[in-house]
């Protein structure tokens, strides 16, 4: 069976959205760390909007977080609103943020617990991005744990060089090297960018189904992303105590309730009740320590497999 896997490099632009998104989570959550906030991003041709919803005591200089990533050439334009009181009413309780679907996943066919693929492509792109720190995206096909095609398209790369350093970094029987070309124009200078488009890379790649919530921006109340963060742990916590070679876990909440309306886990294809874990919004924030992530970091390589609380 062929799977394939692709990744992205931190100055794509789509990826550049996220990491604004949550550097403006950072600086409301370092003013009061009971902040709710929902921010989307939008960015490409010296062009910066941002939109949401925020209540926080903190007022941060959303300016300055911005040009601190993007320099002084670009207009920003942010229109952040106050956060619906009807949707505060059930936050306010302890409830979530909103309804939704959140998936888990752990394999153990790699020491990260994700798949092959999904871990070839990203390690792929972090090297690449050691060497060449542009624009860029790799992509990863196996075939039964053997590597078929590698595809690698980087910003300001010859493609002599970059095949040359692509190689030492993984064995395939096809190397696809800036298949349209060698290229200098990337991030928002040639392309607009989205915070919250890049779900399958911020996940664990094509092959396994996500709930379909985005994280970048959006604080611990919104279960999209908490939600899907202790979906992980539980996946990892059972992965191991059960040796398995693979879990799946699923947890789905109503706006405005504390407990998932559910909340299973696939164990090696055989179902089961999550039990033993308090999945209520502040019980996952306390268990995964949420009030102390600094979130920009979590934004840019994937959210799992990288040694933070949820694994």
């Amino acid at each position: 069976m062929r799977k394939t896997a692709e990744f992205v490099s931190p100055k794509h632009p789509d990826k550049m959205c996220d990491f604004i998104a949550d550097s403006i989570l950072d600086a409301y959550l370092k003013g009061d760390k009971n902040s709710r906030v929902a921010i989307e991003v939008m960015g490409g041709h010296n062009l910066i909007t941002i939109n949401g919803e925020v209540t926080s005591k903190a007022k941060p200089d959303i300016e300055k977080v911005v040009r601190k990533i993007v320099g002084k050439n670009y207009k920003i334009l942010s229109n952040i609103a106050l956060q619906s009181p009807q949707i505060a009413q059930g936050v306010d309780i302890g409830g979530a943020g909103d309804q939704g679907i959140m998936k888990g996943y752990a394999t153990a066919e790699t020491k990260t617990f994700l798949p092959l693929e999904y871990n070839l492509a990203r390690n792929l792109c972090q090297k690449i991005f050691e060497v060449y720190p542009y624009d860029g995206k790799t992509q990863v096909t196996i075939e039964n744990g053997k590597v078929i095609t590698v595809v690698a398209s980087f910003q300001n790369t010859k493609n002599p060089e970059l095949l040359k350093l692509v190689k030492k970094i993984i064995k395939a029987e096809e190397y696809l090297i800036n298949p349209a070309g060698e290229w200098t124009q990337g991030g928002f200078d040639a392309d607009t960018g989205l915070s919250g488009r890049k779900l399958i890379v911020d996940n664990y790649g094509p092959e396994i189904t996500i709930g379909g919530g985005s994280f970048s921006g959006k604080d611990f109340t919104k279960v999209d992303r908490s939600g899907a963060y202790i979906a992980r742990k539980i996946a990892v916590d059972l992965l191991k105590k059960r040796k398995a070679k693979e879990v799946y876990t699923k947890l789905a909440y109503a706006i405005g309730k504390k407990e998932p309306v559910m909340a299973v886990a696939i164990v090696d294809g055989v179902e089961e009740e999550i039990t033993g874990y308090d999945l209520s919004p502040a019980g996952i924030r306390k268990y995964l320590k949420l009030d102390t992530v600094k979130y920009a970091d979590t934004c840019t390589w994937g959210h799992f497999g990288r040694g933070f609380e949820w694994r």
